[in-house]
């Protein structure tokens, strides 16, 4: 673990987010504030995925409203 002061920090911010992926990054304020910095891993879903919807409907119910949109009673 690496720790910088938060003048080290904005002089070389590109480097410290480079080093952040291969290890754990500290930065201290003089107050005493600690900030850790790691990278964001890059979340792979597909575009397809939806959130499904918790409704209380049955089948039959679902059934018979596309039926209806359709036209079809």
């Amino acid at each position: 673990m690496k720790i910088y002061t938060y003048s080290q920090a904005r002089e070389k911010l590109a480097d410290i987010l480079e080093e952040s992926k291969k290890e754990e990054v500290v930065i201290r304020r003089r107050k005493g504030d600690t900030f850790f910095i790691m990278p964001k891993l890059p979340i792979r879903c597909s575009p397809f995925d939806v959130v499904g919807l918790r409704k209380k409907i049955t089948r039959r119910e679902i059934i018979e409203a596309i039926r209806e949109s359709r036209g079809r009673a």
